[in-house]
């Protein structure tokens, strides 16, 4: 079964994003990561882009698949997570430490459209069955 990180918001594409002030840290989920498989390369926003809430900032690739990922909020791009250039399957072993880029929030209310953990495991379970 997936873990499912409390404290964090989640969308249904399985990123997550952690608020820390007037910023976020986003990422994938642990769901995401597992039904992925081994992944080997993680195309990131740049520094200084805008991303918009639920569009594509990048994709993920593993030896299974190429899928787009899709930003939880919107804001100006202000750091990227370089060790992912080197080691891309830290978000197989640490999904919910190896965060993909910080992003300086533009609107909090958006994260009123994305789900709590307990929502979100509701929703991967019901993806399960």
């Amino acid at each position: 079964m997936a873990n499912v990180q409390e404290g964090l918001k989640y969308t249904d594409k399985h990123e997550w994003v952690r608020v820390e002030g007037d910023s976020a840290v986003v990422g994938i989920s642990d769901y995401a990561q597992g039904a992925l498989g081994d992944i080997v390369y993680v195309e990131m926003p740049d520094v200084g882009s805008n991303v918009a809430q639920f569009e594509s900032f990048g994709t993920i690739e593993s030896v299974k698949a190429a899928e787009d990922l899709y930003s939880p909020v919107s804001g100006e791009v202000t750091e990227i997570n370089e060790e992912l250039n080197d080691k891309p399957d830290a978000v197989n072993s640490d999904p919910y430490g190896a965060w993909m880029f910080r992003v300086k929030l533009q609107d909090a209310g958006e994260l009123d459209n994305l789900k709590d953990a307990a929502a979100y495991k509701d929703y991967i379970d019901s993806l399960e069955s």
